[in-house]
């Protein structure tokens, strides 16, 4: 585009200069100066190429003269830059005491302003500076842009406020009026910021802003919709604002497992047990999770048969979940069907429960009064969760005590499953 406006100017200037000759050679016209008694005559053609010939001269001097000023300007803007270049390149290594000194002088060179690069440097000397500690010269580069840059300032200082803990701060700095609206950068600081306050319901509402300006990459995102949503669920003061919050969530996040743990524990919590109940329900039959089976039977709520009855239903589908088997047991000793609860734990042992299922034996065999094998069971949950072997029981072999336990005829009186002698 340049290049076609410079070309259409030459061509325009060439057309007019013609059209000036050609007028000039039909007439070229007498011009005449007196100047202290003396008159001077000459056509016009020749006083306009005396005139353009002295404007030439006139022009060479004006280079002549500014030549060395020109090239001192030039050195110092190189200079400038130099500096600006080799600081950042220190800042990206570490070099925090050499980075500092680079970029405050580059930002104090005159020929920073002229190029309005000089708060590129000051951000680069205030981020030297709060790496090796110096906060208060880091706030002092950064004021130097309070005027000329101040979203980039709130910006920056906000960053360096989060990194050294202080949310709180960097909220004042983001929410002030001279920095509205935000850059996409501003709002994921001020996100963060606000979960790290506990205003995690306000972190969650910034998340459609984000995605929009794209402030982070779309799997982060999601990583923090989920964390912040079951944040939130937990942070809800009362069932309406928990069911609120629950029903604003996109229906993937429903049958999210951790979305659903929070809603299930606060509900739980707030005593609203068929919520707390059905939210594990829904989200099991639509896509299983052991993690939501195991957490069926942990729930502290009542609803022992119901649960049991779901949680046999589900069995049914899936006899080798760990969790499930978890589950049973823990309602069964919730009813105190010990026999059926230890069954079901040993079968649970035997798919990999781990120290989950030693400890719940733990409690079952303290409740019977077998203190040795309850010590043993949850000395064997302290070794799971360490990683070390475990010590099997003692009496009979557990390979036999899982096959004696796992036949299941017929039910009692109160539906739980009665075991083969």
């Amino acid at each position: 585009m340049n290049l076609f406006r410079n070309l259409l100017f030459w061509i325009v200037l060439i057309l007019v200069g013609a059209l000036a000759a050609q007028l000039l050679v039909q007439d070229p016209g007498t011009l005449m100066l007196d100047y202290r008694g003396t008159r001077y005559t000459t056509t016009l053609a020749a006083a306009i190429l005396i005139g353009l010939g002295a404007l030439l001269a006139l022009w060479l001097v004006w280079k002549m003269l500014s030549l060395p000023f020109s090239t001192l300007r030039r050195r110092r803007k190189r200079a400038g830059r130099a500096k600006l270049i080799e600081g950042l390149g220190a800042l990206e290594l570490g070099h925090w005491g050499r980075a500092e000194k680079l970029l405050d002088e580059a930002a104090r060179h005159p020929a920073a302003h002229d190029d309005g690069v000089a708060h590129i440097a000051h951000v680069g000397a205030a981020r030297a500076a709060a790496a090796r500690g110096d906060a208060a010269l880091a706030n002092q580069q950064l004021d130097a842009l309070a005027a000329s840059q101040p979203v980039t300032r709130a910006v920056i200082a906000a960053e360096l406020a989060l990194d050294d803990d202080r949310p709180a701060d960097a909220l004042l700095l983001l929410e002030a009026p001279n920095v509205q609206p935000l850059p996409p950068r501003g709002l994921a600081l001020r996100a963060r910021a606000l979960a790290a306050t506990g205003e995690v319901g306000e972190a969650y509402g910034l998340l459609g802003a984000m995605r929009q300006q794209k402030a982070m990459p779309a799997e982060r995102l999601d990583r923090l919709e989920s964390q912040w949503a079951s944040a939130a669920l937990r942070q809800a003061e009362d069932a309406n604002v928990l069911a609120d919050r629950w029903d604003s969530l996109p229906k993937a996040f429903r049958s999210d497992p951790t979305a659903v743990t929070a809603y299930a524990e606060r509900a739980a919590g707030l005593r609203w047990e068929d919520a707390s109940a059905k939210s594990v329900e829904q989200a099991l039959d639509e896509r299983w999770n052991e993690s939501l089976a195991e957490l069926y039977g942990r729930l502290p709520i009542g609803q022992l048969d119901r649960r049991r009855q779901r949680a046999e239903q589900w069995l049914q589908a899936h006899p080798a979940s760990p969790g499930l088997l978890l589950t049973l047991a823990r309602l069964g000793l919730a009813q105190g069907q010990w026999p059926q609860a230890e069954a079901y734990l040993h079968r649970a042992l035997a798919q990999g429960a781990g120290g989950g299922a030693w400890e719940e034996l733990g409690h079952g065999f303290a409740q019977a009064g077998d203190d040795a094998r309850s010590l043993l069971s949850y000395a064997n949950a302290l070794r799971a969760s360490r990683g070390e072997a475990i010590v099997d029981l003692p009496g009979r072999d557990l390979r036999q005590q899982i096959h004696d336990h796992a036949v299941i005829e017929e039910r009692d009186e109160h539906g739980m499953p009665r075991l083969r002698e």
